[in-house]
């Protein structure tokens, strides 16, 4: 069983839950009721708001240990944003009742730090995308210590099971902590009826599903297309979102997670927010992760992996032949 006396692990999971809890409040208010989802305000205001809760609750408990994240208050502070700071500052003080407007922007901006020997690191809401089309995004917090992941957390409000879409459903958390392996639950707060995860245990490559995101915009289709014709893949990939992946991929819903490189950004490195939750996830479910080199992951380069060139997520039994593949096809 996961050893929650651990006070990181308990307060990473508590922040986690709390945000996320308060986002498919946000989604399902702001994001399925809209006209238009051009209108990407809405996943602005959830980013913001979430930083500020789970920065609040970190500084409060951790204050030594510094965040690394996606936003800054600058924009939000600006005259023409003062709808905007509102509409955080009032979701915030569902959870953190008297808030305002620049304890909320101190709170965000906790995330400024840069990366040293021990750091968090979050992704608000991961999956833009997913959230604005009503379907799956994640809510990543990570603590990293001396270029590791030592624990890691994913809210999925849209994910049963950490493994079935159900938008309906109780949502899932998903921790993993260091030798301790991975463990998931629903996000109501007063669940701890936790089930570990482990990857599947496919090794036939014609077998293998492929998690794939609806969103092209950070990968090659064209290649991963080759790629599983290579593998000689004979199954529907599953389409989703943000690392709500990599909680299936640990819960043994899919075999393989790859980010290719576009063709129009060859230099493109992924953000460490992108990947430092979802990695110790799989890697303590059992699963691999590497670049598409076969390189490990290096967290010891800033806000970007920038010795590594995209990601390749199996559940280890198709690493080495997937690696294979891609040198195969060239990637």
């Amino acid at each position: 069983m996961i050893e929650l006396s651990n006070p990181r692990a308990q307060t990473a999971l508590r922040a986690v839950r709390q945000a996320a809890n308060l986002m498919r409040h946000i989604q399902r208010e702001t994001v399925v009721s809209s006209l238009t989802k051009e209108d990407k305000s809405p996943v602005t205001v959830a980013d913001f708001t979430t930083q500020a809760i789970i920065g609040r609750i970190l500084l409060q408990t951790f204050p030594d240990i510094p965040m690394v994240a996606e936003e800054a208050s600058a924009a939000l502070r600006q005259p023409e944003e003062a709808k905007t700071l509102e509409r955080v500052t009032g979701y915030v003080n569902q959870v953190i009742p008297g808030a305002n407007a620049e304890t909320v922007c101190e709170w965000i901006d906790f995330g400024g730090a840069e990366p040293g020997s021990r750091f968090w690191v979050l992704d608000p809401i991961d999956g833009t995308k997913g959230f604005l089309r009503g379907d799956q995004y994640a809510v990543a917090l990570a603590l990293v210590e001396d270029g590791a992941v030592q624990l890691g957390v994913l809210g999925c409000p849209n994910l049963r099971d950490a493994s079935v879409p159900d938008m309906d459903g109780p949502g899932s958390v998903v921790l993993a902590v260091r030798g301790q392996g991975t463990w998931s639950t629903s996000l109501a707060e007063d669940d701890d009826q936790w089930r570990q995860l482990k990857v599947s245990e496919r090794g036939d490559s014609s077998q293998a599903r492929l998690l794939r995101s609806f969103e092209a915009g950070h990968t090659n289709v064209s290649q991963i297309d080759g790629l599983a014709d290579w593998l000689g893949v004979q199954v529907e990939p599953v389409r989703m979102d943000s690392q709500a992946k990599y909680a299936v991929l640990a819960a043994g819903g899919g075999e393989v997670i790859i980010r290719l490189l576009s063709p129009d950004r060859l230099d493109y490195r992924e953000k460490i927010w992108d990947q430092a939750a979802g990695s110790i996830i799989l890697e303590e479910a059992g699963g691999r992760l590497t670049d598409l080199s076969g390189k490990p992951l290096d967290f010891t380069q800033g806000r970007t992996l920038k010795e590594n060139r995209g990601v390749l997520a199996t559940n280890g039994l198709l690493h080495e032949k997937v690696l294979q593949g891609l040198a195969v096809i060239k990637v």
